[in-house]
């Protein structure tokens, strides 16, 4: 306590510091090629894989775009005078391509300055509507498959806000579009507004143990302005442009159409709103239309939602995850917590889920209840569905086979494992489109398919399992042989047949997707043929090299060496990693790097600086481990240093470094690692810490995967926040930081008050504030400069660190 009094008073007599007024900058020219390099385009292909549709955008979005008007309300982030959310990112070309074809078609027809969004096929899938934001507001097109066209169907007066905005009527010829309504009044400039009286907030002694959420409304003015942006008509367009009233105006959520196109279920936010929760937390309703806007049936009614019991796996009482069974024409199917959303209760089966067909008034038919609290499933037949649940507390997860139209019959458990053991992972089940334009469980007979990822020991070696469910045995149908590069399965196009989609990459070639059929060997037929634009990177020398941690455990990092690289020379090294929690040692030891990724210089990256001389070691391991009752962060401080220590040995040994010349950097939580290495070891030259979070006590109701609040593990907390130890803090820290940061426990403050907190004890720190930017940045402008502002630093405190 007395040491906590000296720095809130050394941080009283240092409120104020040098200020330098920089332009944007940019990084040097080898780095600037790799950033400012164009990227491919997206693909998304068709259920039959016969066409794909090219999606082409800018890396970036420029400075000017991040400051157009923005409202910040509720979670959400809008811009007012568009009507959509203000960080969508958009899409500035389209092209369709035959997969047969070896050339694609530019789409005609396209606005003069596209920026498009919201892409949603057709049913038939002969079209694809999609939003278009203009200067004034947000538009409806529509894309012809076979022409190659697009047109604009309505004007400038679409609301995409919030929810689902487009959706497809069955008949492939409409859509029901949320609309701005006639009645929205003048928005209230909060900035300008005389304040009618004070904010009061109140608690009648029930726990409220949140998160905390950015982004809240926060003033009466706030909740006028939040309800006129949430409000719309829906409108039934036609693809011709026809347009007519469906429902009047409400603070319409999500709109979902029935598989067989015959129900409409409408979700709609009501009153009263929160202060301390986000908008998907209000209350709100879901009711039952039918294709005509009849009200058939209220099927939800859902209060406030702002007090939960304590716990990670905590969660409301009532139907929750309401949606359509996919392989019904019209039933509803929704699950209720079985101990009260409370995982202190103790219980054979925390969920239950239930299903109710049309109309919609009958009594609810129990489906299955689950061990563990309820994630999702996959629907067959009538009698085959796959379910899911899974604990946090103990990283399991159970698959459950069983018969939805037999509930007397128990559900078999097919899995139970961690989710965390990606060795054992079975993969996920292989879904195809069915009548209604669902995707359910590929069936042939009894046999279902598994898709999985395949990491194992020897490596990554994707696969394809055909699964028997009377006997519950697998027999291996596909397995990638590639040692040189690597193949990702994509979509199963056609089980019968064998032909999958897959993206086929190695360290030098860039990702291209092709046609493979698993049951004849070498037939693959390549569909797109993108070039690499990292040219001056591409022979780069890339290696996933293992190591042990002092305990025993196994680590794992990628390691990149300078493009300059000779022999027996000595060079700086920059560490980038993220810690992750884990349950057991085993799960943690775990090898999921894979050497013939294509090295992919992102924004965040730092790749980049092999062009300067630079050892790199990325995804280095960080593992936290908390086995039986002792939680990861019982013993955080001791474990990351130790990983670091173990990634620095392992790569000195090897002769490639000056270990007296080794960054280390992260971002978010990697930026609050990376603060607590400078802080309790002597490892590191420099750090570069990007939009994290110093001090755990402004975060007291848990933050990552620490789920204890503040007054149960005051110890944790204070151990765990570099903020607390700043006086330890005497090693170069380059602090980066978004001033329009909206992820939970990131506030910007973070980084100032621990810039504060460091400058007055003497730390030698750098704060780089970047304007208008998010938890991730987008703006070409402020990637850029922090490029610019890491290269400088890395340069002074490490390269040249006298």
């Amino acid at each position: 306590m007395k040491k906590l009094l000296q720095l809130f008073a050394i941080l009283l007599l240092s409120n104020s510091y040098a200020q330098q007024n920089l332009t944007y900058q940019k990084p040097s020219e080898e780095i600037l090629k790799l950033a400012d390099a164009d990227l491919a385009p997206g693909v998304q292909i068709d259920s039959k894989g016969e066409n794909m549709v090219l999606f082409y955008r800018n890396q970036y979005k420029s400075i000017t775009e991040l400051s157009e008007t923005e409202l910040r309300l509720a979670g959400l982030r809008i811009n007012p005078v568009t009507n959509i959310g203000s960080r969508t990112t958009y899409y500035t070309n389209l092209k369709i391509k035959k997969t047969k074809d070896k050339d694609a078609k530019q789409i005609s027809g396209l606005p003069a300055k596209p920026r498009l969004s919201g892409f949603r096929w057709s049913p038939d899938e002969t079209m694809i509507a999609c939003l278009n934001t203009t200067d004034k507001g947000v538009e409806v097109w529509i894309l012809d498959i076979n022409k190659a066209s697009a047109k604009k169907i309505t004007d400038a007066n679409v609301n995409a806000n919030m929810g689902s905005t487009l959706n497809w009527f069955e008949d492939n010829q409409n859509l029901l579009v949320k609309m701005l309504p006639s009645d929205r009044k003048p928005l209230i400039n909060t900035s300008t507004a005389v304040p009618s009286g004070p904010t009061v907030s109140v608690s009648d002694g029930a726990k409220a143990q949140n998160r905390t959420y950015q982004d809240l409304l926060k003033t009466p003015n706030d909740e006028f302005n939040f309800e006129q942006l949430a409000r719309s008509e829906i409108k039934k367009v036609s693809v011709k442009g026809k347009t007519e009233t469906f429902l009047n105006a409400d603070m319409y959520r999500n709109i979902s159409f029935s598989p067989d196109g015959t129900y409409i279920m409408i979700t709609k936010i009501k009153k009263p709103f929160s202060y301390l929760v986000t908008y998907s937390r209000f209350p709100n309703e879901s009711n039952i239309y039918d294709n005509k806007a009849k009200l058939i049936s209220k099927v939800n009614d859902i209060a406030l939602d702002e007090v939960r019991p304590k716990g990670f796996m905590s969660t409301r009482t009532g139907k929750r995850n309401m949606t359509w069974r996919s392989d019904k024409p019209s039933t509803l199917v929704w699950t209720e917590a079985l101990d009260k959303g409370d995982p202190a209760v103790k219980v054979d089966f925390r969920d239950a889920v239930y299903q109710m067909e049309a109309p919609f008034n009958a009594n609810p038919k129990l489906l299955i209840k689950t061990k563990q609290r309820f994630s999702n499933i996959t629907w067959g037949n009538d009698n085959t569905a796959i379910a899911y649940d899974y604990w946090w507390n103990t990283r399991n997860t159970k698959t459950y086979l069983f018969n939805p139209s037999d509930n007397t019959k128990d559900a078999k458990i097919i899995t139970d494992r961690s989710y965390q053991d990606v060795y054992s992972d079975p993969g996920d089940f292989v879904r195809s489109k069915n009548k209604y334009g669902n995707y359910t469980l590929t069936m042939d007979g009894d046999k279902l398919f598994l898709m999985g990822e395949g990491f194992s020991k020897e490596g990554q070696f994707p696969f394809i399992d055909q699964y028997d469910i009377t006997t519950n045995t697998t027999k291996r149908l596909y397995q990638s042989k590639y040692t040189d590069k690597l193949e990702s399965l994509n979509t199963a196009l056609d089980m019968k047949k064998g032909d999958v989609l897959v993206r086929i990459e190695s360290k030098t070639e860039y990702p291209n997707y092709y046609i493979r059929n698993i049951y004849k060997d070498n037939d693959l037929k390549a569909i797109t043929d993108f070039k690499n634009p990292f040219k001056s990177i591409e022979n780069v020398d890339k290696r996933v090299i293992s190591y042990k941690r002092d305990d025993g455990l196994d680590l794992e990092g990628t390691l990149y060496l300078p493009l300059d690289y000779k022999k027996d020379k000595k060079y700086p090294m920059i560490l980038w990693a993220y810690p992750r929690e884990f349950k057991d040692k085993s799960s943690a030891s775990q090898s999921t790097a894979n050497p013939n990724e294509f090295v992919y210089p992102y924004w965040g990256s730092p790749i980049y600086w092999v062009t300067k001389g630079y050892v790199v070691l990325d995804d280095a391991a960080f593992p936290i481990v908390g086995e039986g009752t002792e939680e990861p962060n019982d013993s955080f401080r001791t474990q990351l240093v130790a990983n670091a220590k173990a990634a620095i040995d392992a790569v000195d040994n090897l002769g490639y470094i000056d270990r007296n010349k080794v960054a280390v950097g992260g971002h978010s939580y990697g930026a609050f690692m990376t603060a607590n290495l400078l802080s309790h070891s002597n490892l590191f030259a420099a750090g570069i810490a990007r939009s994290g979070a110093y001090n755990r006590t402004l975060t007291p109701f848990g933050f990552q995967s620490e789920e204890r609040s503040y007054w149960e593990a005051p110890e944790i907390y204070y151990n765990m926040s570099p903020f607390m130890h700043a006086d330890k803090m005497k090693t170069p820290l380059l602090l980066i930081h978004g001033v329009a940061d909206n992820n939970s426990g990131t506030y910007p403050l973070q980084s100032e008050r621990y810039f504060n907190a460091l400058k007055g004890l003497g730390a030698p720190v750098r704060l780089v504030m970047l304007p208008k930017e998010s938890h991730g940045y987008r703006a070409k402008e402020s990637i850029m400069h922090m490029l610019w502002e890491q290269e400088q630093w890395l340069d002074k405190h490490v390269k040249n660190k006298q």
